[in-house]
This record gives structure tokens, C-alpha cells and sequence, in this order.
């Protein structure tokens, strides 16, 4: 019975992986998800939805930047911007440019008005270094994007630093809106799961065949002697773990899964690419800003995703795993959670590593406990199921990036911030100095 059950299990999966797990943007049904008419508060935009003709849940509105005068707020010479601009509503902002070889060397600062209200937000800083990228593919240039939640105004201004007189050609504001929580969002908010799980086989295949087949949460499995059954179909990759690593594979913490969020998979490219294993873990801060609920978190993995397909043009979301603030982990780049799915994350070692974003900003803040356990609870795992000791070091050849040239073989810490790898302030200081409690704690919970 037991070999029965498994061979219908394998065949159910078999099948499930056959059949296309997202459409071409293009085929997307023609249905309109503006917003627009809904609040009859934004004037006509300068620029239409970009995804109003395919249907897809959201919108990202781009608007050229044009040279500000000197006189306009004090801009400097050479400052790029918009005016005070009314637009339909959004809740996520960045900028993006033609040329993804080329820096932004400068300052880039934004203002919103709360949608219906009247006042408007101080001036905020973008982070203007594009540090989380592929290896090569890349579109556009693009600055980190900013959370800065549901508005419908906007007035942004570039300048460009002493010494760089000019900045980017075809500079432009991205206005992402993220689109409304569907119910199995809020049911995977609630912990709940899909209310009509198909036959329970959900929590138990892979989470690409998972997703397709409803499952909102994994569910939190064992500890570090029992991390995953032997009928666990969720990680199928006993070939890649060294013999006797199994006993050092941390408890598997919940995971929201894309459909938990709210991933509208018709964006992203319908393959997955994989690297051969996983050997480090960079951890980033999203640089988003702290101005989120734990409920508002899917709305700005929504965004982030958007922002990372549509305006930069990636294939998928860069991280493989993001963390709210409540410390509740999300799936981020889609493949599944358990596989080493090849992410953009830390440029130059995308390759044989995972990328954890926390989401939020600690240069200056710190780190919620909740969020710095997860990322410890996470690391303990995935880096468990390659046989990996969150406290040692590994050598990583660089694909080439501003601190390690192309080719370079470069010795890191398993749990290294993504500045060990990149020239960057990422993940922000406060948090970087709490990676040496994710490493202690991640090996405690892998039974070392």
C-alpha cells in the first residue's frame, strides 16, 4: 500500500509538473485592473497602466524624469525630476534607466501625498546602487525601490554627486501598485492554509507543484534528527546531501509560498534556472523603508516582485527568501524552496548560494528579534539540506563584481551580508552585526 500510495503520488506530481506553470505575459485574459475609476481622485497619468492591456492584477506607471531649474527646491545643477504629479494610486516607487551598465552616481529623493489625503510625506532617500542584480541579463538600471504605501501624488528630484556631472540617459519613476490582497492571501496571512486543500498532497510535493496545486503556508516540520520524513516530497534532493548530513538539517520553518502572497506567476518567465548547489547564504536587507505592517508584507513582496520583472526586467523576484518584520518567511524566487534555485541577489555569487532579504532599512535601525530568528530558523535548514555548517566558510568564485573581480576565488563566511560580496552598505549595519548571532543560533537549532 505504502509503494502504491507513492507511486500516485509520483504520478499526480508527474503530471502536475507537466502542465504550464504560468502564462506569457501577452496571453493574460484582457481585463483591466486600473484603479483609476475605482477612486475618481487621479487625473488622466502622463503614461497608461503598463500591464492595463494584459490583465494583470496591479499596474506599474512609468514617468520620464526632466531637467529640473536651479531655481525649482534649490535643485542643483544637472538635477533630474517631476513636479508635483497626481497619478492613480500606488504604494511602491523606484527609478530606472536605459542603460543597466551604468550607475547612478547621485542623490535620489521622493515625496508622496497619502491617497485622499492632503499633506504630503518628508522628502525620503532611494537607495541609488543598484548592488541586487543577475550575474548578466538585466534590462534596465534601477535603483532599489522605496515602500512608501498607498498614494496617489508624487514629486521626485535626482542630483547627481560632486564630481559626476551628469546622470543616466531615460531616467524614470517607476509607480508600482501592488494590487489588493485576494482571500487566500488573507487566508495565508491567518495561518489558515487554502480552505480546500486538494487531498492533502499539498504540503508534501514541491513547492512549484505546491503552489499549483493551492498550497498558501508550509507548515513547520520537525527538528533537527527528523527535519523532513522519508516520504517528504517537498525536498527531493538526497543526491545533492553529503552521507550522514541528514542529522544536521534544522527544523523546516513555515514558508509562505507565492500563491500565499499573491505571485501572479503570469509575469515572471516560465522556466527556472537552478545552480549545482548550495554553499552560502547572503543576507540583505530590502532597503524598502521600516513603513510596513506585518500585514501590509505580501503587498510589498508584490511590489518588489513587479519592480524586479517589470521595471528592471529580471526574469523573477531576485531574492530567494524574504522576512517581514513579525519574522514570518516568505518564498521568494520561484523553483522551489528546497532546490538551489539561482537568484539575483548578490552579483558576482549568485551561483552555489541563497539570497534572504529582511524587509526594511538598518543602517540606523535595528533589526526586529522576530525577523533575525527567522533568518537563523531559515538558514539552519536550507543550509542543513546541502550538509552545510552555518559557522564555517566556503570559497565562492566571483562572476565578477566591484569587490571581487571575475574569477577570483574568494573565501566567505556560510552566513555572510551581502556587502562581504559586494561593495555596498547592505544588509545596513545593525543587521549585519547580528550575523554572528544567526550563525550560533543556526547551528543549535541543526543539532551541532
Amino acid at each position: 500500500m505504502r509503494a502504491f500510495l507513492a507511486t500516485s503520488i509520483a504520478v499526480t506530481c508527474t503530471a502536475a509538473l507537466t502542465l504550464p506553470l504560468a502564462l506569457p505575459a501577452g496571453a493574460a485574459p484582457a481585463t483591466t485592473a486600473a484603479t483609476t475609476a475605482a477612486t475618481g481622485r487621479a487625473a488622466a497619468p502622463a503614461a497608461a497602466p503598463r500591464d492595463a492591456a494584459a490583465g494583470v492584477p496591479g499596474s506599474t506607471r512609468s514617468l520620464p524624469l526632466r531637467p529640473l531649474r536651479a531655481s525649482a527646491r534649490s535643485a542643483a545643477p544637472g538635477t533630474q525630476g517631476l513636479s508635483t504629479r497626481r497619478v492613480a494610486p500606488f504604494s511602491l516607487v523606484g527609478v530606472v534607466w536605459d542603460d543597466p551598465a551604468a550607475e547612478l552616481h547621485g542623490r535620489a529623493q521622493v515625496r508622496t501625498r497619502p491617497a485622499g489625503g492632503t499633506g504630503w510625506s518628508d522628502w525620503q532617500d532611494i537607495r541609488t546602487h543598484g548592488d541586487d542584480a543577475p550575474d548578466r541579463g538585466s534590462v534596465r538600471g534601477s535603483t532599489a525601490p522605496l515602500w512608501v504605501g498607498a498614494s496617489d501624488a508624487a514629486e521626485l528630484r535626482v542630483a547627481p554627486e560632486a564630481g559626476h556631472r551628469t546622470l543616466p540617459s531615460g531616467m524614470r519613476l517607476e509607480l508600482v501598485d501592488p494590487g489588493e490582497d485576494s482571500a487566500r492571501v488573507r487566508a495565508a496571512r491567518a495561518g489558515s492554509g487554502d480552505p480546500n486543500p486538494p487531498g492533502g498532497l499539498a504540503g508534501s510535493v514541491s513547492s512549484a507543484v505546491g503552489s499549483l496545486l493551492g498550497a498558501l503556508r508550509l507548515p513547520a516540520l520537525g527538528g533537527p534528527a527528523a527535519a523532513r520524513s522519508d516520504d517528504d516530497d517537498d525536498v527531493d534532493d538526497s543526491a545533492r546531501r553529503p552521507p550522514g548530513s541528514r542529522s544536521h538539517v534544522g527544523p523546516r520553518p513555515a514558508i509562505v509560498t507565492r500563491a500565499g502572497w499573491g505571485a501572479d506567476e503570469r509575469l515572471r518567465e516560465r522556466n527556472f534556472v537552478y545552480t549545482r548547489t548550495i554553499r552560502a547564504a547572503f543576507v540583505h536587507h530590502s532597503a524598502t523603508g521600516n513603513n510596513y505592517s506585518c500585514a501590509q508584507a505580501p503587498s510589498v513582496l508584490r511590489g518588489i516582485y513587479r519592480y524586479h520583472v517589470k521595471s528592471s526586467g529580471w526574469r523573477d523576484m531576485g531574492y530567494n527568501f524574504l522576512i517581514d518584520k513579525c519574522g514570518t518567511v516568505y518564498e521568494g524566487r520561484a523553483g522551489g524552496v528546497a532546490k538551489p534555485v539561482m537568484g539575483a541577489h548578490t552579483r558576482g555569487f549568485n551561483g552555489n548560494s541563497m539570497g534572504i532579504a529582511v524587509l526594511g532599512t538598518f543602517g540606523n535601525a535595528n533589526p526586529p528579534s522576530s525577523a533575525v530568528s527567522a533568518v537563523a530558523q531559515l538558514t539552519a535548514w536550507k543550509l542543513g539540506l546541502y550538509g552545510v555548517d552555518p559557522r564555517g566558510t566556503t570559497t565562492l568564485v566571483s562572476g565578477g563584481g566591484n569587490r571581487f573581480r571575475k574569477g577570483t576565488r574568494a573565501r566567505l563566511n556560510v552566513v555572510s551580508g551581502h556587502r562581504d560580496g559586494f561593495v555596498t552598505q547592505c544588509p545596513g549595519a545593525r543587521l549585519y552585526n547580528k550575523l554572528g548571532t544567526v550563525r550560533s543560533s543556526a547551528a543549535r537549532l541543526q543539532g551541532r
